[in-house]
């Protein structure tokens, strides 16, 4: 039972936090977004490309895990608050990320010293583009081993993966 409290306490706060910095993840490659859109002063195709790939898994992420919010507190027990809708959502949301912080990390050569480039114009969003992306894949991935954990608890109890993430 203690790890049911733990779930009741980390998976608002883990989802909160996904979604915080989805949102700043948000601004940042609206933004860039908007300016390519309008100057066209990308350094490459691959640098827009995946800034838009960003602007649509920051979206996703805040889209589902708000419903997910939802479902865990309003419907504990319905199909969407199971373990096995947790794990598929996160896995996606997982790839989706795992994609976009390499291909943002792999346009950037690995990320920017600011100083002294002048190739990259919007350096230092850029650069937050990058690490917020990091930072996202980090929570999401911590997100799906504690649910796969809590399915394998869930499996044990009898459950199975269609089992409610709380007991």
């Amino acid at each position: 039972m203690a790890f049911d409290t733990h779930m009741r306490r980390g998976h608002p706060i883990v989802l909160s936090l996904i979604i915080l910095f989805s949102i700043i993840e948000l601004a940042i490659s609206a933004w860039l977004t908007s300016r390519f859109n309008t100057y066209h002063n990308y350094f490459s195709l691959t640098e827009r490309d995946t800034t838009r790939f960003l602007l649509f898994a920051s979206i996703w992420t805040i889209v589902f895990s708000g419903a997910y919010m939802f479902f865990f507190f309003s419907l504990p027990g319905h199909v969407l608050s199971s373990v096995a809708s947790h794990v598929l959502f996160l896995f996606l949301t997982w790839i989706f990320w795992t994609a976009g912080a390499a291909s943002i990390t792999a346009a950037l050569g690995g990320g920017l010293n600011c100083n002294s480039q002048f190739v990259f114009v919007y350096c230092g969003q850029l650069n937050a583009l990058e690490g917020f992306a990091w930072v996202i894949w980090i929570l999401i991935t911590f997100a799906i081993l504690t649910v796969l954990i809590r399915g394998i608890v869930a499996a044990r109890r009898g459950d199975g993966m269609r089992g409610p993430l709380i007991a």
